[in-house]
């Protein structure tokens, strides 16, 4: 147990940065799992990560109810939607090979990358789009700062459904996707984003968790995924409490920097 105890620190900034954007922290403990265990299957790399994600969620969702920043109704509906995603990804992840996993992985975080650096964060939300279906919010944070924001529902379920599919096929949590289109799709504002992220990642992460131990895929790491989930627990909270003192763009800046850097790094070392 003591050479693990290393992984204590490692869960704390991934649990800290990954709650700061909205990610879950995912996207960053992947690839460094990748790196250190590189005989390791994709199911128990996943597995470990999607376990440690869900208490990263929870104990982020925690401080972000405290500061009111969690839209409620949407995530409940944007969570059941993931939920048959999230149990379709982590059923066909023992079926990928570990090279084809680390290039999927590689290469679409690259493009999320891509993606985030040129697209602007949406500044003015739109509360009406030519007779669309739209959904109205109004979402009054702890300190008294009012967001009103609307967007169409049924583009939100169809997101949340395929982010449930990616996230618990990877292992990512899904939060690296979840935020860019709830502020670029859906008019979120940034804050109400990551927080409401982080909600619908702990439903995705438990229930991708649960489905890789019913298969029994999940059949190593438990010492690991303890160890970095204490981490995680204390950084969620360090997270959290910095989002307050970072703007919105440079939230999203800071998330597609560290997508490009490991992105690449992972198609790589899989090339």
């Amino acid at each position: 147990m003591t050479q693990y105890l290393w992984l204590v620190p490692l869960g704390f900034v991934v649990g800290a940065y990954g709650t700061l954007i909205g990610a879950g922290g995912g996207f960053v403990l992947v690839p460094v799992l990748l790196i250190l265990y590189p005989r390791e299957s994709p199911e128990i790399i996943t597995s470990i990560s999607l376990a440690v994600v869900f208490f990263n969620a929870l104990s982020g969702s925690v401080a972000y109810a405290r500061m009111r920043r969690i839209d409620y109704r949407s995530g409940i509906l944007f969570s059941a939607a993931s939920v048959p995603g999230a149990v379709l990804g982590a059923l066909l992840t023992s079926h990928i090979p570990r090279q084809a996993f680390d290039l999927v992985f590689g290469a679409l975080m690259t493009l999320a990358a891509i993606y985030l650096l040129i697209r602007p964060v949406a500044g003015n939300p739109v509360l009406d789009a030519g007779g669309e279906p739209r959904f109205a919010r109004r979402v009054v944070e702890a300190n008294g700062v009012t967001h009103s924001f609307s967007y169409n529902p049924v583009t939100g379920v169809v997101i949340s459904f395929g982010v449930g599919f990616i996230s618990s096929l990877l292992g990512i949590g899904g939060g690296i996707i979840h935020v860019p289109a709830l502020v670029g799709l859906l008019n979120f504002p940034v804050h109400v984003a990551t927080a409401t992220s982080h909600f619908i990642l702990a439903a995705m992460a438990l229930t991708g968790t649960a489905v890789h131990i019913g298969a029994g895929t999940f059949t190593t790491g438990f010492r690991r995924t303890l160890l970095l989930s204490i981490g995680v627990l204390l950084g969620a909270q360090l997270g959290a409490m910095l989002s307050s003192r970072m703007r919105g763009t440079w939230i999203i800046r800071s998330l597609a920097i560290v997508l490009g850097l490991v992105g690449v790094r992972i198609l790589w070392l899989a090339l």
